[in-house]
């Protein structure tokens, strides 16, 4: 198989029961509450703002933005079809089906976009996906994502698991680093923030898929998990983080 977009989509489809039974069970989805939303849509107010959730998979962080903001108007982008129509199902919003390293053809420009650990799988061409992100927003939108930090101290290990896992395709994603995507967005978006985050938790409860955690022992000690991550997240330092999180606006470029 061609080292392209392809590979991403039959690797997703191969490993979506798995990854959507570990990445949003209950405990994911409290970690993600309080680790990913919160920061991520920390001081916005998104209600009666149109939002494009780009590789939005089944649609969770769509469900978790309308549960913060009930009247945002949200449309899900994935490159999975069953992705797409379980969006439409969980959702109950429109779910398109596109490819974000190829020029995306839709004509709506949005208030607001997020992303949440999707541009790392579109590394087989970022410019290209960077130019979607701008397309699809309005002058003056927000763009929100969630990525993970190259920056990250085990990084070499990360890109060694990446090869040798089942659940990655190492030839088609990989971690970034924010700098990396602000010199190919260029002077069309105005960063606006950039944080790190991530501790033990991370690994242990939101990629408990990746350390074949069992679901009894994640629920046993989640509790713990989720105390020292609060306390991990007060180091500043970006190299101590697996995970970043930025929020940029769109300039009239």
């Amino acid at each position: 198989m061609s080292t392209d977009s392809t590979r991403q989509k039959h690797h997703y489809d191969a490993i979506h029961s798995h990854y959507e039974d570990h990445y949003y069970d209950a405990q994911s989805m409290a970690y993600r509450e309080r680790f990913y939303y919160d920061p991520l849509f920390e001081g916005l107010d998104l209600n009666g703002c149109t939002v494009a959730d780009l590789a939005s998979g089944s649609g969770h962080n769509s469900v978790a933005l309308l549960k913060r903001f009930p009247r945002a108007v949200v449309t899900g982008f994935d490159i999975s079809s069953s992705a797409c129509e379980a969006y439409r199902r969980n959702v109950g919003r429109p779910g398109v089906e596109s490819d974000l390293t190829k020029p995306l053809d839709y004509a709506e420009k949005f208030d607001a976009a997020m992303v949440v650990g999707g541009l790392h799988h579109c590394v087989v061409d970022l410019p290209v996906a960077i130019d979607n992100l701008a397309n699809i927003l309005n002058p003056g939108g927000r763009l929100m994502m969630l990525e993970p930090n190259r920056a990250f101290a085990l990084e070499g290990a990360r890109r060694l698991w990446y090869r040798l896992d089942k659940y990655f395709d190492a030839a088609t994603e990989r971690a970034l680093i924010p700098s990396e995507l602000l010199a190919h967005a260029g002077a069309r978006f105005i960063p606006e923030r950039v944080a790190y985050y991530g501790g033990p938790g991370y690994f242990l409860i939101s990629q408990s898929l990746i350390f074949r955690i069992p679901k009894a022992v994640k629920r046993a000690t989640a509790p713990t998990l989720m105390v020292v991550e609060s306390v991990f997240n007060r180091i500043s330092m970006s190299w101590v983080h697996p995970y970043f999180i930025a929020r940029w606006v769109r300039g009239s470029a």
